[in-house]
C-alpha cells in the first residue's frame, strides 16, 4: 500500500468517501462531481495531506447519508490527480484507483468519515494458467469489439500490451461489467484467476447477445427496402431545409467542395463531411450550428498539406544575420553551424530536430534572432508568447463540450502561418508556471518531442496533427526556472550582453533609422557623433541589451519632430551638451576609475548575469548597497 513520508502516523488511516452507485477498480481513472458538503470536506481533507482516499459503495443506494454499517467493507485506494471547482459549488474530481483495500474501522466522530485500511490480500494464479485466459480474453475482447463496438481502439492496445493478471482482469472489468452489483463483487473476489474466468463469461455473453441482435436487424433489413426509404427521407429533408432556409443547402454544399478541393487527410476529410452533415440537420439559427461551422472553418484553415521548401544557403543565411544584428558573432557561428547539420541530415534526420533556446537578458535580440533565422530559411515566422501562461489548456487547447472553446496557442501558431513547416519561436520558456489546472510546461514535451509530434492532438481540433517538421525555437531569461525535463530537450545558445562599442554601431545601423522612420523625420535629420553616442549610452542607459537606447532616441526624436513641426529647426547635430536639453540630467554616473594608485583605494572585479563592470570602492564611496546583488573579488589597483 502507498504511503506518505510527510504523514507516517496516518499511513493506513484514510478520508472515506462513500459513493452511491459508482465502483472504481485499480488502475482506472473515473471523473466524478462531488457537490454534498460532506464528501467536499472528505476531498479537501484528502488533498490537504498525500491527495490518497479511500471510496466504498453504499449497501443500499437509496441511503442519502450513510453510516458505517451502511457501506461495503472493501473499497479502493485512490489518488486525486485533479480538482477543478466548480460555479455552482463542489468539485471535479478525477480519481486513479491505486489498489483494494479492507475496511477495519470507520471513525464517524469528525465531519466526515476516516476509515482504517488494509490492503485486500489476493491469490495468484498459477503462471501458465493465467497465462492462456489472457490469451482467450484477447481474442474474446477483439471479437467482442467488432461485433458492439463498445471497447476502443485504445483499450485494445492497453490488454495487447499488459501481461500482469490482475492489472489485465480491472482493465478489462472496467469496460465490460458495468452494474455496480457485480462490479462490487468483482472487486471483492481475492482470486485473481476467478477474475479471470468470470470476465470470460461475461464476454462471452455478450458476443452471444451481439450475434443475436445482428440475426435480427438481418431479418428486418430484408422485409425494408433501405435505399428507396433513404432516397424518400433526404428528399423530404431537402424540402424542409430549402423552405426554412434558402442559403443552408448553397453554405453545406460550398462547405463540401473546398473539403473536396483542398485533399485533406482522409481521416480529417471524413470527420469534416460527418460535421457538415450535422450541421445541415441543425436549425440555420442554433447556438450548436454556430459551434459546429466554427468547428469546421478553423479546421479548414489548417495548413494540412502546404509546405514551403527550406533555403540552406549559407552564405544567404549569413548575410541576413549580418543584415539584422550587429555583433554576436559566436551565436551567428552557432546558427549557421545548426544550419550546415539541417542541410547535411535533410532527408535522414527529418524527425529529430535541434530545438534551440536562446537564453540572456532583456533586449540581446533573442526573438530578432528567430525571425531572422525564418527569413534566411525561406520559411514563415509565427511568434509564442508563454509569459504567465499557468493553464494547460492554452497549449493543448480546450474541448469542444466547453462554451467559448478555442485551440490552444501551439495550433494557433500554425494557422496564422500557413504553413506545415514554420519557425515557431516560444518565447519567455521560463515565465510558465502551473496551477490545479494543470502543468503548461508538461504539454510542452509532448509539442518539442519529435517522438511524439508527429501525431499531436489539440483537444479542439480532437484529431493528429502533425508538427514534426515544425522548427521551434525558445527563448528565456534563465534557465533556473525552466523545468528539467523540458531543458533537456534544448540546445542552450547563451547570449550576453552588448559592450558599448557594439550599442554604439547598433544603434547607428539600426535604432535611430528606425526611430526616424517612426517619427516620420527624414534621414539625415537628426546626426550625433560618436561622442555623443558614447555619452548617451554611459549616461542615460544601464543595461545589458539596447531597449532603454532606443526609448531615449525616441524621446530625442519626439523633441526634434515638434521643433520640425513649429519651425525652429531643420537639421539638427547633437552634441554632448545638448544631451541634457533633450533628456534633462544624466540618470548614471560615467566617472571613470582612477587612473593613478591611490591609499585606502581598490579596484574591484564585478561580474553579474546583465553586465560586467570595473569598480573603485574607497571611503566615501557607498558602494555597500550593491554588495547584496553583486559578487566582489577584490584584486590590487593596477591603473
Amino acid at each position: 500500500m502507498p504511503t506518505s513520508s510527510r504523514y507516517d502516523l496516518y499511513a493506513t488511516r484514510y478520508p472515506l468517501l462513500p459513493l452511491k452507485s459508482v465502483v472504481i477498480f485499480p488502475h482506472s481513472i473515473v471523473t466524478l462531481l462531488v457537490g454534498k458538503p460532506r464528501s467536499i470536506q472528505t476531498v479537501e481533507a484528502a488533498m490537504a495531506q498525500d491527495q490518497c482516499l479511500v471510496v466504498v459503495t453504499h449497501r443500499d443506494p437509496e441511503v442519502d447519508d450513510p453510516q458505517p454499517d451502511d457501506l461495503h467493507r472493501v473499497g479502493t485506494l485512490v489518488r486525486i490527480g485533479s480538482l477543478e471547482p466548480q460555479p455552482s459549488g463542489g468539485y471535479q474530481v478525477r480519481l486513479e484507483g491505486l489498489q483494494r483495500v479492507c475496511i477495519v474501522t470507520i471513525d464517524s466522530q469528525r465531519p466526515y468519515l476516516i476509515a482504517r485500511v488494509e490492503p485486500l490480500s489476493e491469490v495468484a494464479p498459477a503462471a501458465a494458467e493465467a497465462a492462456a485466459l489472457i490469451r482467450h480474453l484477447r481474442e474474446l475482447a477483439a471479437r467482442c469489439h467488432e461485433l458492439r463496438g463498445g471497447l476502443g481502439d485504445d483499450v485494445l492496445a492497453l490488454l495487447r500490451q499488459t501481461d500482469d493478471p490482475a492489472h489485465f482482469a480491472d482493465l478489462l472489468a472496467t469496460q465490460v461489467i458495468r452494474e455496480a452489483a457485480r462490479r462490487q463483487s468483482f472487486l471483492e473476489n481475492p482470486d485473481v484467476l476467478s477474475r479471470l474466468e468470470q470476465l470470460a463469461i461475461t464476454l462471452a455473453t455478450e458476443i452471444d447477445l451481439a450475434q443475436l441482435e445482428q440475426r435480427i436487424k438481418d431479418r428486418v433489413r430484408e422485409q425494408i427496402d433501405r435505399s428507396q426509404r433513404e432516397f424518400y427521407l433526404r428528399e423530404q429533408l431537402k424540402v424542409i431545409h430549402n423552405e426554412l432556409s434558402g442559403e443552408a443547402g448553397s453554405e453545406t454544399e460550398a462547405l463540401r467542395e473546398r473539403i473536396r478541393e483542398l485533399a485533406l487527410p482522409e481521416e480529417v476529410a471524413e470527420r469534416l463531411l460527418r460535421e457538415v452533415d450535422r450541421l445541415e440537420r441543425m436549425p440555420a439559427v442554433s447556438a450548436e450550428g454556430a459551434i459546429v461551422r466554427t468547428y469546421i472553418e478553423t479546421v479548414l484553415a489548417l495548413p494540412w498539406n502546404k509546405e514551403t521548401e527550406d533555403n540552406l544557403d549559407l552564405a544567404h543565411a549569413q548575410e541576413i544575420l549580418e543584415r539584422d544584428h550587429y555583433g554576436l558573432e559566436q551565436v551567428k557561428e552557432r546558427i549557421l553551424e545548426f544550419l550546415a547539420v539541417r542541410k547535411l541530415t535533410a532527408g535522414r534526420n527529418a524527425h529529430h530536430p535541434t530545438i534551440l533556446c536562446f537564453v540572456g537578458p532583456p533586449g540581446v535580440g533573442k526573438t530578432s534572432l528567430g525571425r531572422s533565422i525564418a527569413t534566411a530559411m525561406g520559411r514563415a515566422f509565427a511568434r509564442v508568447s508563454l509569459g504567465g501562461v499557468r493553464d494547460e489548456a492554452e497549449i493543448r487547447g480546450h474541448r469542444r463540450t466547453y462554451i467559448g472553446a478555442y485551440p490552444g496557442r501551439i495550433i494557433g501558431a500554425m494557422r496564422r502561418a500557413g504553413t506545415l513547416n514554420p519557425v515557431i519561436l516560444l518565447d519567455e520558456i521560463d515565465k510558465l508556471s502551473a496551477d490545479y489546472r494543470g502543468d503548461p510546461a508538461a504539454a510542452l514535451l509532448e509539442v518539442l518531442d519529435p517522438e511524439q509530434n508527429r501525431q499531436f492532438t489539440d483537444h479542439y481540433l480532437d484529431m493528429p496533427f502533425d508538427l514534426s517538421r515544425v522548427l521551434f525555437i525558445t527563448t528565456a531569461n534563465t534557465l533556473s526556472t525552466v523545468p528539467r525535463a523540458l531543458r533537456d530537450r534544448l540546445e542552450v545558445i547563451e547570449i550576453g550582453g552588448y559592450t558599448e562599442q557594439e550599442k554604439l554601431e547598433i544603434g547607428k545601423r539600426h535604432l535611430l533609422p528606425r526611430q526616424l522612420e517612426a517619427h516620420g523625420l527624414e534621414p539625415g535629420t537628426l546626426e550625433i557623433p560618436d561622442t555623443t553616442w558614447r555619452a548617451l549610452i554611459r549616461g542615460y542607459t544601464h543595461e545589458a541589451g539596447v531597449r532603454e537606447l532606443e526609448r531615449q532616441l525616441g524621446a530625442i526624436c519626439r523633441k526634434v519632430a515638434r521643433d520640425v513641426v513649429q519651425g525652429r529647426g531643420g537639421r539638427v547635430r547633437l552634441t554632448r551638451r545638448r544631451l541634457a536639453h533633450y533628456l534633462g540630467p544624466q540618470r548614471y554616473d560615467p566617472a571613470e576609475p582612477h587612473r593613478e594608485p591611490h591609499r585606502r583605494i581598490v579596484c574591484l572585479c564585478c561580474w553579474r548575469r546583465l553586465r560586467k563592470q570595473l569598480l573603485v570602492d574607497g571611503p566615501g564611496c557607498c558602494r555597500c548597497r550593491c554588495r547584496r546583488r553583486w559578487k566582489y573579488s577584490p584584486r590590487p589597483c593596477c591603473l
